[in-house]
């Protein structure tokens, strides 16, 4: 088929139903604003699985794709298990091509989101004296934990906050409860918990449920929920942005403290590392190719 690359999302899954729900409108979304077809899957626990969304653009004619990670940055899914799915699904159909976009993150439409997730359940007039937790999914990867702090510093940036401290859910320091409590330690007395996620799952639920359980503990320091970004119109935008930027070749991607290029301490083995797709219970031929 001639024409422009249909346009492939990639999510990694979840075993939260509203976070399915959430990916399957984000890929609406922008079918909606799209000028080429466009499918979305998931590398494991959720579906569609990725070959379904590879057959589905297939078995249409198409034999180009430009594909966009939906993840926010560029830790081992983007730098690894979904460049190894898509090889398998090269494999699968010979002669399919693809164009691989960056992440997501950082970016200015991502910071304007955080931010009107701030304003729904912050007054502009509380700002000054109020100190934000963002957290993030955390990664055995430094270089995507360096990234989510850089995130955070370009909130704290010009929008009149106390302060912005980043935490992770998971595989990295500091946790939801010490972020939180170094945000006390240093004066706060009202704390905004702001989830850096796409979707609701079970991370964005843990990460509630922890700063529920330390609030509980401290009732002198008021805790406030913000939502997760969500599968917002301009989230859709971002996505064809990504993959305009791949088609054309520009994707900047950052690989200078990239741990399968530099021998990062503590991480050295992992340079040049071999990258294996993810098993996904609704592909049959995952053991075999």
């Amino acid at each position: 088929m001639t024409g422009s690359p249909a346009l492939l999302l990639v999510g990694h899954g979840t075993r939260d139903a509203a976070g399915v729900r959430d990916f399957h409108l984000l890929v609406e979304e922008v079918a909606a604003r799209s000028p080429v077809p466009v499918a979305g899957g998931f590398i494991e626990l959720s579906r569609p699985p990725l070959r379904e969304a590879v057959a589905t653009l297939t078995g249409a004619g198409h034999t180009r794709l430009g594909v966009v990670p939906l993840v926010l940055v560029a830790a081992g899914h983007a730098k690894g298990d979904v460049p190894a799915a898509l090889q398998r699904e090269a494999l699968r159909h010979p002669g399919l091509g693809y164009a691989y976009g960056r992440p997501l993150g950082p970016h200015p439409t991502l910071l304007q989101l955080l931010d009107e997730r701030l304003d729904a359940v912050l007054d502009p007039s509380e700002r000054p004296e109020t100190t934000v937790v963002l957290v993030g999914r955390g990664s055995s990867d430094p270089d995507a934990n360096a990234e989510h702090v850089k995130v955070a510093r370009l909130l704290w940036e010009g929008r009149g906050l106390a302060g912005v401290e980043p935490a992770f859910i998971s595989l990295a320091g500091p946790g939801v409860p010490a972020a939180l409590e170094r945000a006390r330690l240093l004066g706060a007395r009202r704390i905004v918990v702001l989830p850096y996620f796409l979707f609701s799952g079970v991370l964005p639920d843990r990460t509630v449920a922890q700063a529920r359980e330390w609030a509980a503990a401290r009732p002198e320091v008021e805790v406030r929920f913000a939502g997760v970004i969500g599968p917002a119109p301009a989230l859709a935008g971002l996505v064809l942005e990504r993959y305009h930027e791949a088609l054309r070749g520009d994707i900047r991607m950052n690989c200078d403290t990239c741990l399968y290029r530099v021998p990062l301490p503590g991480h050295e083995h992992r340079v040049g590392a071999a990258q294996h797709p993810h098993h996904h219970p609704d592909d049959p031929a995952h053991a075999h190719v």
